[in-house]
């Protein structure tokens, strides 16, 4: 009988950890090669974690709703002897277990070590919940002290971030404070020199200073719960807007000659390639070639330094099966042609549409593009995808009259026009930056060549 240990998968650069979702397989039940186990979560996307080998699941050591950290073993399975690419014997973790451990990864949050009235019974902490408590200022003293809903009473996200949103409304232990001796200080004059410089942490993430006002639920009213992808968007939304002061401008284009040219070679390009073209793509090729010329648009901010992206990474939201919105991010969309663009607009579509995205699918973006045209409206003010800086939306392509210069005088047309509107981070992006690329935007969709050769 050989025991293969399977483990949580790394499913992005800056993912350290997973909520489970759903077991597939219980113990006892036969399991194939590449056969779906269990479905997770992250803080990007939910997915499917495949088995590494085919043969009868043993044991589950995890439960539905625990988080794991990436690389924990999750599960064991009866491989039958066979030890694929993949998967560890559990004899061969066991002899791993006891040779000496390597130095681990540091994390961006590293606590201060525990002083001798912490005592030694120290906890695990995954590397998410390290950093957001350095970014709160929660000292290590404060994280022993946090009771943990997780597996073995381990602190999750949600307990942290619930910790932090409540800290000013509870008393600090007095426990490891009463077991040291007090400390007698001496009187404070009231006239006293500037005091040296010391490191403050970081300012804490945006919560509410005023508790939101309580909704009367009397009458005939329905309450239905907010799913877990609804919540973190609510979550991030509202600390896009505390952290970026956002300014929206607008603008309109006419897109008749992409309309005309579309209607003429959808056949033809679906025929020749394999895939549908929308305007979607289209509209990503002059975006690009305008942040080529603008590329303090595809920029970020930390504190007071700008960070310059050299590649152009375009995140196009979509919507869930669920009615929820999602990001995923079309890869170096400034080394791709009308075709390469198509291919991934649409790939990336379907697998937002039938859930199979990919948690690397959604990271990396560095502007953001919204098409609230598909739902109808003329124009939006969307909200900014942190950390980017700016995000445009198009909106529905309308027929409208409008007049028109000619060689012979002014004549009235009708045209196929699109609202464009930009909302951008005040803190880098001016007015006279934001307004000139979302012109530059327009005039380049205008400029479209409607005899192009497909």
């Amino acid at each position: 009988m050989a025991i293969v240990d399977l483990v949580m998968p790394k499913m992005g650069e800056s993912i350290m950890e997973a909520t489970v979702l759903k077991w597939h397989k219980m113990p006892g039940d036969p399991i194939k090669m590449d056969e779906n186990l269990l479905d997770i979560a992250t803080d990007k996307v939910d997915s499917e974690v495949p088995s590494t080998v085919a043969g009868v699941v043993t044991e589950l050591l995890y439960k539905v709703n625990d988080v794991v950290p990436v690389g924990a073993v999750i599960a064991r399975v009866d491989a039958g002897g066979i030890s694929p690419a993949g998967a560890t014997p559990a004899a061969e973790t066991q002899t791993q277990q006891q040779m000496p451990k390597l130095q681990p990864i540091i994390p961006l949050y590293q606590p201060a070590a525990p002083s001798m009235g912490e005592g030694n019974n120290a906890r695990f902490f995954s590397p998410l919940v390290l950093n957001i408590a350095g970014q709160n200022g929660v000292s290590m003293a404060e994280m022993e002290n946090i009771p943990g809903t997780g597996n073995e009473g381990r602190v999750t996200k949600k307990d942290i971030l619930n910790y932090v949103a409540n800290r000013g409304s509870a008393k600090a232990p007095q426990t490891e404070q009463m077991q040291q001796p007090p400390v007698v200080v001496p009187p404070v004059p009231v006239q006293v020199s500037p005091a040296p410089a010391v490191n403050i942490p970081a300012p804490a993430p945006y919560t509410p200073s005023v508790a939101p006002p309580s909704v009367s639920v009397s009458g005939n009213v329905e309450i239905i719960e907010m799913d877990r992808m609804r919540k973190l968007i609510a979550e991030h939304m509202v600390r896009s807007k505390a952290t970026s002061p956002h300014v929206t401008s607008f603008t309109e284009a006419d897109v008749t000659n992409i309309v005309k040219w579309r209607d003429k070679v959808k056949g033809t390009f679906e025929q020749k390639f394999g895939e549908k073209i929308t305007y979607t793509p289209i509209f990503f090729e002059a975006i690009v070639n305008c942040i080529r010329k603008f590329p303090l648009i595809n920029c970020s901010l930390d504190g007071d330094r700008i960070i310059l992206k050299k590649d152009i990474n375009i995140g196009m939201a979509a919507a869930l099966p669920g009615g929820n919105l999602i990001v995923p991010v079309i890869k170096n969309a400034d080394t791709k042609n009308l075709i390469g663009l198509t291919k991934d607009v649409n790939a990336l579509a379907n697998a937002a549409r039938n859930n199979k995205l990919k948690a690397d699918d959604t990271q990396g973006g560095t502007f953001t593009v919204t098409n609230v045209g598909t739902f109808g409206s003329l124009m939006g003010t969307p909200i900014i995808n942190q950390p980017q800086v700016a995000i445009l939306a198009v909106g529905a392509i309308k027929k409208r009259p409008m007049v028109m210069e000619t060689e012979e005088g002014d004549v009235i047309a009708i045209r196929h026009m699109m609202y464009l509107s930009l909302s951008y981070d005040h803190r880098i992006v001016d007015g006279s930056l934001g307004a000139s690329f979302l012109t530059a935007v327009a005039n380049e969709l205008e400029a479209f060549d409607k005899n192009r050769e497909v």
